[in-house]
């Protein structure tokens, strides 16, 4: 499966509910235009790709006639007891009682994300549809309370579930983390910023808060994980060009996209993880930091607040100098690093996918005692 958004959600959230329910039969539905990458699949899972009369004519159309035909009528021919959609994405009819995880609303809240008049107009149906659902889930309080206040859903009717991390995202030693430091060229000491590049995820406040405080960090590193923009564009500005404008082309490093596998080591060799989002339904790369022992600087006013608790500083994610402070107290004050780092690991231990899919399955049952009707 994907090892990104709702692919590394089921990738992770469905093993754990067969670990609570062996006995129960799980489906995997997915559409055979997008060829996803499902491996390693084990017995007790059944993947079905369902085909569309879109999948050589158009991707998008593949998409939608898979969310709101293909996928209601297979879970109605398979005689499934529940369905969950684990995006925002619920057929608008619904042939059997369905759960919809809705991670968050970016399309609804933020205005450089709601697209072209076609793509507002599927934004539209799916948050109808939500509506309509018996019960719908999501990754934070904060994402909750947008869902409620956006889609006008009862709170009775709107679940927050939190995420987790996988046991890969631990400390490691140094001789553990060494190897993938070094084949990945990364130079030490190092601020890590791990994510997308879009223009929410505030990378370019960062490098214009480490100009700021250029002189105190001058023995620091910043390094920039994940892929680069093919263009220099609003949505997505190209880092490269910031940080020559600020006259930081050589303190920035750029990894490229990062392999799941190399994440740990990135995240436990950091002095600290800077991820300034203006807003994230989850934040998982804050989570992923918090189990590899490594404090976080998270922008505050979404669900970062409650994601790093204790394990970090919270600033506004537009305020650049105390985003520069926070870089500086975490870069060069070792004792407070290390209180944070402590504090951080032990609430990221209390996210666990097992508490998750417990969660999950309490709200399936739910559903089901009461009925699909909300």
């Amino acid at each position: 499966m994907e090892t990104t958004g709702s692919g590394q959600y089921l990738r992770q959230l469905v093993p754990a509910l067969w670990q609570l329910a062996p006995s129960e039969e799980y489906i995997l539905f997915v559409p055979r235009h997008a060829s996803p990458r499902v491996s390693d699949v084990p017995p007790w899972l059944v993947v079905e790709a369902l085909p569309t009369p879109w999948d050589n004519v158009h991707p998008n159309l593949a998409k939608l006639w898979f969310e709101q035909v293909a996928f209601p009528r297979a879970c109605r021919q398979a005689a499934v007891d529940l369905a969950h959609v684990p995006y925002f994405a619920p057929p608008l009819s619904p042939a059997v009682p369905t759960v919809t995880t809705v991670h968050d609303l970016i399309p609804m809240l933020l205005p450089a994300y709601r697209g072209s008049p076609l793509v507002r107009g599927y934004t539209r149906l799916v948050a109808r549809a939500a509506r309509r659902a018996p019960l719908v889930l999501t990754d934070s309080r904060a994402s909750a309370r947008d869902i409620e206040q956006l889609l006008h859903i009862p709170a009775n009717r709107v679940r927050a579930i939190y995420l987790a991390t996988g046991p890969a995202y631990r400390p490691l030693s140094l001789d553990e983390r060494q190897p993938t430091l070094a084949r990945l060229g990364i130079p030490t000491p190092y601020v890590l910023y791990l994510g997308g590049l879009d223009v929410r995820k505030n990378v370019t406040g960062l490098l214009r808060a480490w100009a700021r405080a250029r002189e105190p960090l001058a023995s620091i590193r910043l390094v920039v994980a994940g892929g680069l923009p093919d263009r220099d564009t609003p949505f997505t500005p190209d880092p490269r060009r910031v940080a020559a404008e600020l006259g930081l082309e050589h303190v920035v490093h750029y990894t490229g996209w990062v392999a799941e596998e190399d994440k740990p080591a990135l995240y436990a060799g950091a002095l600290a993880l800077a991820f300034p989002s203006h807003y994230e339904g989850f934040g998982l790369p804050v989570l992923e930091a918090l189990a590899c022992g490594t404090p976080a600087i998270v922008g505050g006013g979404s669900s970062l607040d409650e994601i790093v608790g204790p394990g970090g500083l919270i600033v506004p994610p537009q305020d650049l100098h105390a985003l520069a402070n926070a870089l500086v107290e975490l870069a060069l004050q070792p004792a407070r690093r290390a209180e944070l780092a402590r504090r951080g690991l032990e609430h990221a231990r209390t996210f666990s996918w097992e508490e998750t899919a417990r969660q999950t399955w309490q709200a399936y049952r739910e559903v089901l005692e009461r009925g699909s009707r909300p």
